[in-house]
């Protein structure tokens, strides 16, 4: 059986929630707190605490003066959340293809994409591969456009913050995770104080490092006392949220350390087979192990029935990748040219990295390695 992910602070730090008088981000401390470890552990000045992953991109696109019109290149191969986000601030999706062997944008195609519209970028660090950042930040300087990072999948606190932003998820599947959540960062004060009213319903008293709105009840509480400045949404993170995400942010080199052995025991399984080929490059945090799998053109063997034979072995399932977004139902107005991804994305398997026990990992592998010798041997 698998142990829980929860073996920390969190029941601890949820116990003194429910104790104080304040549930809300509006007067509490816990998001502050998870605000400045964050901000501490990644190296980075300003840190936002947000209720998704998803809301701190869009809050991103919103602060840098995104809007109606405006282009936003982003990859053909991640989640629709990227393109969704473009679409909430009013701007227009452009995909840009990846690269073959690492599955991270391909800054080439990036500079093939840009128009005069275009205005920024998002990069997105698939299965726990960093990006390339340097090549695309000289892009974005020769063409005046801001970028941000997607570290949903990315979560690596001895990366350095180098682009305008970087999100980071907080959602049940992720390296540290409350249920739902997530964290802006950024370096820019002005940027980061923008960001926090977006995300706090335009309090004109919030600042780039303090989300706390009721820090002076006297002033607040005058009937002539005027609370907002600009109209914001509602992306705050609940206390409760908060408390279990700095429980699991004291555990974080643990629970990366631990994705990334489980890792390393699936890249020994499929060493010396010549159709799973891993993402090139080191994950630092290995969301996932992605592959490609070319099992049907070498051997006939589809991905279903490979991934059918290697849960008949004991292996718990491969996970696919996601739909290219212009080709999703949703998306389905939009479109796209990026050969690259949509050659591989039916082809990609992803190995889970995230046990909570070594030896179960290891047993995984082992149903990973008798597979692929089954069909190594025509069995």
């Amino acid at each position: 059986m698998n142990p829980s992910k929860y073996l920390g602070n969190e029941l601890k730090y949820l116990e003194r929630v429910l104790n104080s008088e304040s549930w809300s981000a509006t007067g509490g401390s816990w998001n502050h707190t998870l605000e400045q470890k964050f901000a501490e552990k990644f190296g980075v000045r300003y840190a936002i605490a947000m209720n998704s992953g998803t809301a701190p991109i869009h809050t991103a696109l919103k602060a840098a003066g995104i809007g109606p019109g405006d282009e936003v290149i982003s990859p053909a191969l991640t989640v629709i959340m990227d393109a969704a986000a473009t679409i909430h601030a009013g701007a227009i999706p452009v995909f840009a293809d990846v690269n073959p062997v690492t599955f991270n944008i391909d800054p080439a195609d990036i500079e093939r994409k840009i128009t005069w519209k275009t205005k920024a970028i998002i990069a997105v660090g698939l299965y726990g591969l960093n990006i390339d950042i340097y090549p695309i930040m000289d892009i974005a300087a020769r063409h005046n456009l801001i970028v941000i990072e997607d570290n949903a999948q990315a979560f690596n606190p001895g990366y350095k913050l180098k682009s305008h932003f970087a999100s980071y998820s907080f959602e049940t599947t992720k390296h540290i995770s409350c249920g739902e959540g997530g964290m802006l960062v950024t370096n820019d004060k002005g940027m980061a104080e923008k960001s926090r009213k977006i995300a706090g319903h335009g309090y004109k008293n919030l600042l780039a490092d303090e989300g706390r709105v009721r820090s002076n009840d006297d002033v607040f509480q005058r009937p002539e006392y005027k609370r907002h400045d600009m109209i914001g949404y509602n992306y705050r993170m609940p206390e409760f949220n908060a408390a279990i995400a700095l429980a699991q942010l004291e555990r974080a080199d643990e629970l990366v350390g631990m994705r990334k052995r489980s890792a390393w025991y699936f890249k020994d399984a499929m060493a010396f087979c010549d159709y799973l080929i891993p993402q090139k490059g080191e994950p630092n945090s290995y969301y996932t192990l992605g592959a490609v799998y070319e099992g049907q053109e070498r051997m006939g063997v589809s991905w279903k029935d490979f991934r059918k034979a290697y849960m008949k072995n004991g292996g718990d399932g491969i996970y696919s990748a996601w739909s290219i977004p212009y080709q999703e139902p949703a998306l389905s107005f939009l479109s796209g040219s990026c050969p690259v991804a949509e050659t591989i994305q039916p082809k990609l398997m992803q190995f889970k990295t995230n046990y909570r026990d070594e030896t179960l990992a290891i047993k995984k592998a082992e149903a990973l390695y008798t597979t692929i010798m089954k069909y190594k041997r025509g069995v």
